[in-house]
């Protein structure tokens, strides 16, 4: 049997905003020291992203008098509580989640009775009965469906809920997952006077991807696009470079500069045990979506792994279009990347490589092959 991705489809919350609008709003904030508001603009023009989403109605506004997320002041202060954001997060996730879910299964061609399990991913928020159930509700799947929740690992998230599904498409001839990610990112924007805390502000959006795998016999998976292998590497010394922690008012990231660098020592042992151990070589991969972090992050990836302009074109691209969104990222670029060739633009790729960094320092990835 091959685990055959049926469909990806992606959304966003409908607050669109301009990387240049989001550092005007930003440096209307008072309690920021005004050396940090003069580099503002430089930053954001620096981390190669166009645009972004937010759930949060209030950086659309000019006026804090209309604010009804933050206080009604330009200090921001005091700061939502992490109760009050989880509220939002409840609030905004739960009809994103079910907004790609339900057109993933229409471009499938898959019915609600026909899915077997769902796998839902997040971590900027947390209620129960949680976003599995809900989705089973909402979209009316089988009450026996069974649920998986993939919970507070940040970036790479995806791949570990790829994982899961692959074992149930591989254990159960009849598996058809539904694998929903949903983050809200900018709910838990900090205002700290520390350059680590702007540039985190400067790169996180908020998006949704679901994507549809069916377990299919080798005549069925013709011609389709399916997981062949996943693999996780953790670094031995780079606990702290990355963190995500539960504060009062909000999660609180830890983003280390040495995060492009720790990635790009590893990136390369990484890939060649990954393909190695499916008897593939790096030049015959047809596509590599690598996860854009930050335009650091994909610029790193591109040097070690001697990759073209080209191969980083859909992951950059997918950052200056959204900017980075945690766990659903790497399933926009692997959209775009067979979105293109769905459209004509180019051949159809027939083999290549995912990939996606978070804290631990993890690398976490999967091969994908057309069969």
């Amino acid at each position: 049997m091959h685990t055959v991705i049926e469909s990806i489809a992606t959304g966003n919350p409908s607050l669109r905003k301009a990387q240049p609008e989001a550092a005007e709003f930003m440096q209307r904030i008072e309690r920021l020291p005004e050396p940090l508001r003069a580099r503002l603009p430089a930053l954001y023009k620096q981390s190669a992203i166009d645009y972004r989403y937010s759930c949060v109605e209030d950086y659309g506004e000019d006026d804090p008098d209309a604010f009804t997320f933050f206080p009604e002041n330009w200090s921001l202060d005091p700061a939502p509580t992490t109760r009050e954001r989880n509220e939002k997060y409840r609030e905004a996730a739960i009809p994103l989640a079910e907004d790609v879910a339900r057109r993933a299964l229409a471009q499938s061609d898959t019915e609600a009775d026909e899915i077997t399990h769902v796998v839902a991913v997040s971590c900027t928020g947390f209620f129960a009965p949680g976003l599995d159930v809900e989705l089973v509700k909402r979209l009316d799947l089988p009450a026996d469906t069974e649920r998986t929740f993939i919970g507070f690992m940040g970036c790479y998230a995806a791949f570990n809920a790829l994982r899961v599904a692959h074992s149930f498409c591989q254990s159960q001839p009849d598996a058809r997952v539904l694998v929903v990610c949903a983050e809200l990112c900018t709910l838990h924007f900090q205002i700290d006077d520390t350059l680590e805390s702007v540039v985190v502000n400067s790169l996180f959006s908020d998006g949704a991807a679901a994507t549809v795998l069916s377990a299919r016999t080798e005549r069925e998976a013709q011609g389709r696009m399916a997981y062949v292998d996943g693999q996780s590497r953790l670094d031995d010394d780079s606990m702290d470079d990355m963190t995500w922690a539960i504060g009062n008012t909000g999660f609180l990231m830890g983003l280390s500069s040495r995060v492009p660098d720790v990635i790009a020592e590893h990136l390369p042992g990484y890939i060649d045990d990954l393909l190695g151990a499916n008897s593939r070589a790096p030049d015959a991969m047809d596509f590599w979506a690598v996860h854009p972090g930050g335009r650091a992050v994909v610029e790193r990836a591109q040097e070690v792994l001697d990759l073209t302009p080209a191969d980083v074109r859909p992951s950059l691209e997918v950052l200056r279009r959204y900017g980075n969104m945690s766990s659903p990222t790497i399933l926009f670029v692997l959209n775009e990347i067979l979105g293109q060739a769905a459209q004509g633009d180019g051949a159809p790729p027939d083999q290549g490589v995912a990939m996606a960094f978070g804290p631990g320092l993890t690398i976490e990835g999967a091969l994908f092959e057309r069969v």
